[in-house]
């Protein structure tokens, strides 16, 4: 900051120097002031302040020590000094301000420009804020032209996850370096003791067989597998928890049975042409987030012999309506008033993402509906994205305020012993738990009636592992991102 002498000082700039100027003599000398900083100017205002120091005995400090050196002088001697709060650069078109030697006048110019300068500060404000406004309308602009593409236009791009360089995918692996998501894993009762009772149960299924298992984390499904019967399994993982797998395994004192390979499916080669069964826990929320699935069928379509099997073999994706508006009014209406202060454009950045939780059975007001059953020996990555209509017969009569999904796993192919497992509200407890897509605003709904609606899935085409769901419910069109 530049401070000023009203009465015969003009501060310029001049190769980095600060000048002084007796204005009061015809004969002018220029006086360089070294060593004067911002805070020097500031204790010389304040000194002449409180001492009424006279523009001529200023001058003669230029051969002497200066007499407001002291810190003292850092203290305002008026409060909200004007001549404190002004910066000479960001005056009008002026790198210098010439003060006459009358010093009523100065004061009231310097007054002047420093109101003129207040007025600039608040029409800029002004506009920051115009600006602000126009680039936050922006944003929603691009977030609903990207959320709201029309994924009929032009194919789907097939294999997108086998195309993702291994640099582009390290995010996600990395995740699944972690020991807690592991811990996590291992913990879900329904999720494990699913896989284990699949293979216990139906040991002639893999007595004597090659498995392979994608995405193998610690190793417990090889080792299930191992215990099954199976002559050799080959587990492949890409995180760093490979590296305890082996541990684990040889720990297990499997390491004759199980041979573990790091590295992407996709890239890396196995050593044998062809598996018998092949085994993953793949499913991510919503089943497809992640889109691990696509690394399965293509260990299927590259390694699986002719009459092999996978496992699960069959999954379904199923919807209901769900009426809950307290919750609703706490993740929505909130953003009306947030300690005192509106925040409602924020429900447009809110909405779109879903909320994966554990809902209360009691909330869902529909029958659920299948949208989708997958047979794992079968399907091809691009009916992955789907579009599919649907009815949901209404079971309560209050207001819809969200959509939730989930899904149902099935071990049955050439099973004596079937195993399944639900993700769904009235299940017990997954680490998957639901996903839940909140509307905009309720819909109001009665007993018996049907309620339709269209769902779109598809993969984003930035981050192929995340997921675009678009739900149209009675005419209201909403897109929602799950990464």
């Amino acid at each position: 900051m530049v401070m000023m002498y009203p009465r015969c000082l003009t501060v310029m700039r001049n190769n980095g120097s600060r000048w002084r100027r007796d204005l009061n003599t015809s004969q002018s000398r220029v006086y360089s002031v070294t060593g004067l900083d911002d805070y020097g100017y500031i204790k010389m205002i304040n000194y002449i302040r409180n001492t009424k120091f006279s523009a001529e005995s200023l001058l003669l400090t230029s051969n002497g020590p200066l007499p407001w050196d002291s810190d003292e002088y850092l203290k305002p001697a008026l409060a909200d000094d004007p001549l404190l709060q002004i910066d000479v650069e960001e005056l009008s078109e002026v790198t210098a301000v010439t003060l006459s030697p009358a010093a009523d006048d100065q004061v009231s110019l310097l007054l002047q420009r420093a109101t003129q300068a207040e007025d600039r500060a608040q029409r800029a404000e002004e506009a920051l804020a115009r600006a602000m406004d126009d680039l936050h309308k922006l944003k929603l602009l691009a977030q609903g032209l990207v959320l709201n593409t029309d994924t009929s236009r032009g194919p789907s791009r097939s294999g997108a996850i086998a195309e993702l360089r291994e640099d582009e995918d390290e995010a996600y692996f990395s995740s699944y370096g972690h020991y807690s998501i592991h811990e996590e894993m291992l913990k879900d009762k329904v999720r494990t003791e699913s896989y284990r009772d699949f293979m216990y149960r139906n040991m002639d299924i893999f007595k004597g067989k090659v498995v392979l298992d994608v995405g193998c984390g610690t190793g417990i499904l090889s080792m299930f597998a191992a215990k099954a019967g199976a002559r050799k399994v080959i587990a492949v993982d890409q995180s760093e928890i490979i590296y305890q797998a082996m541990d684990i395994v040889r720990s297990n004192k499997l390491e004759d049975t199980i041979t573990l390979i790091k590295g992407r499916i996709e890239e890396i080669g196995l050593p044998v042409e062809k598996v018998d069964i092949i085994i993953s826990e793949w499913m991510g929320y919503f089943l497809l987030f992640e889109s691990m699935l696509d690394s399965v069928l293509y260990a299927r379509d590259r390694y699986l012999a002719e009459d092999g099997l996978v496992y699960p073999d069959r999954c379904n994706i199923s919807l209901a309506a769900v009426g809950d508006t307290q919750k609703h009014s706490d993740r929505i209406a909130f953003w009306d008033a947030v300690y005192d202060f509106k925040m409602t454009c924020m429900k447009k950045a809110v909405i779109p993402e879903p909320v994966v939780e554990m809902l209360k059975p009691e909330t869902v007001i529909s029958e659920p509906v299948v949208i989708r059953t997958i047979d794992c020996g079968s399907v091809t990555v691009s009916e992955l994205e789907f579009t599919e209509d649907f009815s949901l017969k209404i079971t309560a009569s209050t207001f819809c305020t969200a959509i939730v999904g989930y899904f149902d796993i099935f071990f049955d192919k050439s099973c004596g012993n079937k195993v399944m497992f639900s993700t769904a509200p009235d299940c017990t407890k997954t680490h998957w738990k639901q996903t839940v897509f909140l509307l905009e605003s309720p819909i109001p709904v009665k007993t018996g009636e049907e309620l339709p609606g269209q769902i779109t899935v598809h993969k984003n085409r930035k981050d192929p592992r995340a997921l675009l769901i678009t739900l149209d419910i009675a005419g209201r069109k909403q897109t929602y991102s799950l990464q």
